[in-house]
């Protein structure tokens, strides 16, 4: 995330309010409020010092260098366990193309390879059928469902929980994306 991203992103966030409020943490402040370009500095100076304690690895999905969207492996756990959890979004506009699921696999191949990991886990409503279908396509196992797992939009939400492990795919998350690619 890029310190000049700030207009751009409260622009595609404000955009896209009802293409992602359904999926998005509840907060106390209105959406308008919690994507101005403000909201951005400060989230970014969170995701900032969480990704150099090593505790977040955030990246952000661009389309001919425009931003389109963010892709983020957060609540790292090192020790035994090594392992973190996926999140993303892309812009309403750039869906349907592949974009978020590259954008995945190349986030998962990192976490997997540079930086150590061997769990990923990937919690999703049961009502995101077009966020189950691509950690599916992934290679992402369901694992089994968390009741009442989250504070999402106004309420405590069922989540279905994906997890993949650094041995699943021995050729990578972006082999599998590229072997399923359509081919022109």
């Amino acid at each position: 995330m890029r310190r000049g991203d700030a207009a751009e992103w409260s622009r595609l966030r404000l955009a896209n309010e009802s293409w992602l409020r359904p999926w998005e943490p509840s907060a106390g402040v209105a959406w308008s409020v919690r994507h101005t370009p403000a909201a951005y500095r400060a989230m970014r100076r969170s995701v900032t010092r969480r990704a150099r304690s090593g505790s977040s690895l955030p990246f952000a999905v661009r389309m001919e260098g425009r931003l389109a969207g963010q892709v983020t492996v957060d609540n790292v756990v090192r020790g035994a366990l090594r392992s973190g959890s996926l999140g993303y979004w892309i812009d309403r506009g750039a869906a349907g193309r592949g974009m978020a699921s590259l954008a995945v696999a190349l986030v998962c191949d990192h976490a997997f390879g540079a930086a150590g990991l061997h769990r990923l886990q990937a919690d999703i409503r049961p009502e995101n059928l077009p966020s189950q279908r691509l950690v599916e396509r992934l290679g992402f196992r369901r694992e089994g469902l968390l009741r009442r797992y989250l504070d999402i939009d106004g309420d405590w939400r069922d989540h279905l929980s994906y997890a993949l492990l650094a041995e699943d795919l021995p050729g990578g998350v972006l082999g599998r994306w590229l072997s399923l690619a359509p081919r022109s």
